[in-house]
C-alpha cells in the first residue's frame, strides 16, 4: 500500500462528496467529537443544529476540526481534515442571505438533510427546543491523505 498527500482540490472534492463528517470541538476543556451533515461551498462548510452542548461549546471556543473520509477497503481510502472557525448564522437581517444560502446548499445536496437535527430530543429529562440553527465553518486549513493499493 502507498499513502500519499492529496492536493487541495482533491481534498475539496472529497468534502463536496461527503455525506457525513465528524466535528471536533472543545467542551469544558475536553475534546469532543460528533457526526454532522454538511454542505461545502467555496471557503465554508455549512450545517444545521439545535441549541445544545455542541453549539454552546463552539460559541465559547470557535476553533473546530472537521474530518471526512471515504473508505473503499483498508488499502484504498481518502481522509481530509479541516481546521476552521465556527460562525453562527442567526435569525437576523444581516445574516438572512447566508442562512438562505446554507438552506439552498443543504437542500440541493442532501435529501431529508434537516430531519436528524429536527426531531424531539430529550437530554437529562428535559426536552430540547427545536429551533433550527444554521452555522458555518470557515476553512482555515485543509489537508488530505489517501491510501492506494500497492
Amino acid at each position: 500500500m502507498l499513502i500519499e498527500s492529496m492536493t487541495r482540490q482533491a481534498s475539496l472534492d472529497l468534502l463536496k462528496r461527503a455525506r457525513v463528517a465528524r466535528l471536533g470541538y472543545i467542551h469544558d476543556g475536553q475534546p469532543y467529537i460528533v457526526p454532522m451533515l454538511l454542505a461545502y461551498n467555496v471557503d465554508y462548510l455549512y450545517s444545521i443544529s439545535t441549541e445544545g452542548q455542541k453549539i454552546d461549546a463552539m460559541r465559547a471556543n470557535p476553533r473546530v476540526c472537521v474530518e471526512v473520509d471515504d473508505l473503499v477497503t483498508t488499502q484504498q481510502w481518502e481522509t481530509v481534515v479541516v481546521l476552521g472557525q465556527y460562525e453562527d448564522l442567526p435569525h437576523t437581517e444581516e445574516h438572512e442571505a447566508s442562512r438562505a444560502h446554507a438552506h439552498a446548499l443543504l437542500q440541493g445536496s442532501r435529501p431529508m438533510w434537516w430531519e436528524p437535527g429536527y426531531v424531539k430530543t430529550i437530554v437529562d429529562g428535559k426536552e430540547r427546543p427545536l429551533e433550527v440553527l444554521y452555522f458555518r465553518i470557515h476553512i482555515d486549513q485543509i489537508s488530505g491523505r489517501r491510501g492506494l493499493p500497492g
